[in-house]
């Protein structure tokens, strides 16, 4: 379940970043993270601490809430 979980986090954080046309490298730039990092979360492979969910949230400019909805998301 946890690893759905982060999976459904990494698919949501995807597709935000798509939806602006912005790849790894720019979510990476505007949330001051390493874009390997990016990747990793993106593909579900690590769960994002609460400290970075909220920075690629401003970085979107989207709440924290709204970035962490899963509820709607399939894999």
């Amino acid at each position: 379940m946890i690893g759905n979980v982060s999976k459904k986090i990494g698919k949501r954080i995807k597709l935000e970043r798509v939806k602006r046309d912005w790849t790894q490298e720019r979510l990476a730039e505007e949330a001051d993270l390493n874009k390997n990092s990016i990747g990793s979360i993106e593909r579900g492979d690590s769960s994002p601490s609460i400290d970075t969910l909220a920075k690629i949230a401003e970085a979107f400019g989207v709440a924290l809430h709204d970035l962490t909805d899963v509820s709607k998301v399939e894999l």
